[in-house]
């Protein structure tokens, strides 16, 4: 019987002993067990409360319960499932008696498969259980570049099947933080999956699924008429009506730059939809296609409908019709934009600094002048987007903080539209697409007044010491705004790494409770730095996301605790140590 279980088993604790008293803990390969006597049986669980780590050894237990006296979990001894989700289930370990010993087998602890982990995290995602979530990235986390798919997968699945409302903020933050790993260091990317996924879980837990309508039956109809169907609907604001176009240009075959077309110009058949939200929007659900299994691309774009069929329309606010009215100016510019584009010149163009000096002065005439101008002098669509994204980061290096605070988030909405419109015209470049970059251009001009005057630049410092440690350090304290984006400007005059700022900003934004927009700021200005490098122009973007990084930081950062509690426990470590340390 002993050379039959020792392959497996280790013997832990003697059996009289175990009934003598009720409870022992053993040491097993590192990990500390709890055995129980109860019943006439045997039980063996993590000595360690699933939820924040207390010694369950210490716990109550009655009628098959064991309660933790912490947090007061309880938890089915035989299984270790528990009745208060957000625990989490307790581990549990085979055990067998033999010449007078427990044995006990924990490989089950170290050989959970990818399956189980995926499983968690649906559960987590569901009832919203952070804690629950963060196990679940870790243990995913084990299996490389397969673990990270599998949980942008579930959480593009969940997110996208019980967003009633339509695509939301929590999958946008989900997308915006999948996109931004590779720039991280390999520590902070399940951080960084946690983050995203933990959104995502706050705005679907609990949510009734949205049923999406089937494609029209058997119809061959030609993409240009879907088109002008899926214009119109999402004009009349019919949801229903625009999802099912939308289905069945999907599962007709048309290819998803071709599906962009039709979205991108529906979303741009009014101006500035939501504050630039409803296109940000829309492009971050291409981008998470990216990402996901080809099956989810009818799930995952049909839940933009809603954002676009209910979304505000800018030409009904008073700034864009009052004391200029844009809206006007807008529909006079579009309709020259096809007679331009046939008189465009086939020479190279490029953007200069008088050109964007004109997208941040005064004029709205002049700028939609500067851009026809730039159009007729051979500049691409994608270069103009590109142009309009770099002055909306200028907005954000120049905010004043003595503006009010709430205005950050101006400029910010002007700077993420702006790129998502850059990212767009790289996807699906169209003269439907190029009235965005227009609209983009005087949501800037709109945001003048928050440069007025513009805040001063940083100059470089002679030297400093550990600089992107000094960086990290300032943001643990308010009003580092200037300090902090003259640590990034001195990082870079210097030479040093780009990757490591990318990566040091990155810590930055995960080790805060970061609101939406913020997450938005950072991920937005990776992407545009992308596209300058160590310039002048991409020093700006990067001195941007610090500055705008430093108005919102320091946060409580109640996040990272959680995620660190699970880190621990996922490390086998012990968490409820006296101040000594030893277990209390």
């Amino acid at each position: 019987m002993t050379q039959a279980l020792s392959e497996t088993f280790v013997p832990v604790a003697d059996l009289e002993q175990l009934k003598a008293q009720g409870c022992l803990t053993a040491e097993v390969q590192g990990r500390t067990v709890a055995l129980f006597w109860q019943d006439n049986q045997v039980y063996a669980v993590d000595n360690r409360c699933p939820h924040m780590g207390f010694p369950l050894h210490q716990g109550s237990l009655r009628c098959g319960i064991l309660t933790c006296h912490w947090h007061h979990a309880r938890f089915d001894l035989a299984t270790g499932g528990t009745f208060d989700l957000w625990a989490d289930d307790v581990t549990v370990y085979p055990t067998r008696l033999a010449d007078g010993k427990v044995w006990v087998d924990i490989r089950p602890a170290h050989e959970a498969d990818l399956s189980k982990h995926r499983k968690r995290l649906e559960h987590g995602l569901k009832h919203n259980l952070r804690l629950v979530i963060a196990k679940a990235v870790l243990g995913l986390e084990g299996f490389g570049a397969q673990g990270h798919r599998e949980a942008i997968e579930v959480g593009a699945e969940l997110g996208t099947r019980h967003a009633r409302e339509g695509w939301n903020a929590g999958l946008t933050i989900f997308t915006a933080m999948a996109n931004i790993l590779p720039a991280l260091e390999a520590a902070d990317r399940p951080l960084a999956l946690y983050h995203g996924l933990s959104h995502v879980a706050s705005t679907v837990a609990n949510q009734p699924p949205l049923f999406l309508p089937d494609p029209l039956p058997q119809a061959q109809v030609a993409l240009e008429r879907l088109k002008a169907w899926f214009r119109e609907f999402i004009e009349v604001r019919d949801t229903v009506g625009a999802m099912r176009v939308l289905h069945t240009a999907i599962v007709a075959g048309h290819s998803l730059s071709q599906i962009a077309d039709m979205v991108f110009a529906a979303a741009t058949d009014h101006l500035y939809l939501s504050g630039g939200h409803a296109l940000d929007f829309t492009n971050k659900a291409f981008e998470l296609l990216e990402q996901v299994s080809p099956h989810l691309t009818p799930q995952i774009l049909l839940s933009v409908v809603p954002v676009l069929a209910n979304a505000h329309r800018s030409e009904e606010s008073a700034s864009w019709r009052h004391p200029i009215d844009l809206a006007n100016l807008l529909t006079s510019a579009f309709a020259e934009l096809p007679g331009i584009l046939q008189k465009a010149s086939s020479a190279k163009w490029q953007c200069t600094p008088a050109f964007l000096e004109t997208l941040l002065g005064e004029d709205p005439f002049a700028i939609v002048e500067n851009l026809q101008a730039a159009l007729l002098q051979g500049a691409r669509f994608e270069q103009l987007a590109g142009a309009v994204a770099l002055a909306a980061a200028y907005r954000i290096a120049y905010f004043r903080t003595s503006n009010e605070f709430s205005d950050w988030i101006t400029v910010l909405h002007t700077f993420t539209y702006a790129n998502a419109v850059h990212q767009a015209m790289r996807r699906a470049p169209s003269l439907e697409l190029l009235r965005a970059v227009f609209d983009g251009a005087l949501s800037v001009y709109l945001a003048r007044f928050l440069n007025t005057p513009p805040a001063p630049l940083p100059r470089p410092l002679d030297a400093i010491q550990e600089p992107l440690t000094t960086l990290l350090d300032k943001l643990n304290s308010q009003n580092q705004v200037e300090a902090v984006a003259q640590q990034v400007l001195t990082w870079l005059v210097q030479g040093g790494s780009e990757s490591k700022l990318l990566a040091t900003l990155g810590q930055a934004l995960l080790r805060e409770d970061a609101e939406f927009h913020t997450y938005q700021m950072v991920e937005a200005g990776f992407r545009q730095y992308r596209n300058h490098g160590n310039t002048p122009e991409g020093r700006i973007l990067l001195m941007a996301i610090a500055r705008y990084l430093a108005a919102h930081s320091p946060t409580s950062r109640a996040n990272l605790q959680t995620y660190q509690v699970a880190l621990r426990l996922h490390r086998g470590e012990n968490l409820y140590l006296s101040e000594s340390g030893d277990s209390s």
